[in-house]
């Protein structure tokens, strides 16, 4: 964990009394959140990564999937 620095944030009025009503921790509250969101950040742009290498190779993919089927697996021993 990172040593804690000051931020500066603005919440509404009825957030901030609810929390204080709950006796939350609003700093616990807002890391934890950020430990929940940051690796998602990114995820939408790594599914479409994904997808688009998938239809860049899906020739080789079908191609080996072929050779798998008449062949058998390359390492195989045959027992399987």
């Amino acid at each position: 964990m990172g040593t804690p620095e000051k931020v500066t944030l603005e919440l509404d009025s009825e957030a901030i009394a609810a929390a204080q009503a709950a006796d939350l921790d609003l700093s616990a509250v807002l890391l934890e959140a950020l430990r929940r969101k940051i690796p998602t950040l990114h995820a939408e742009g790594r599914a479409a990564r994904a997808q688009a290498w998938l239809e860049e190779n899906r020739n080789a993919i079908e191609a080996y999937n072929r050779m798998i089927e008449e062949d058998g697996f390359v390492l195989s021993d045959g027992r399987l």
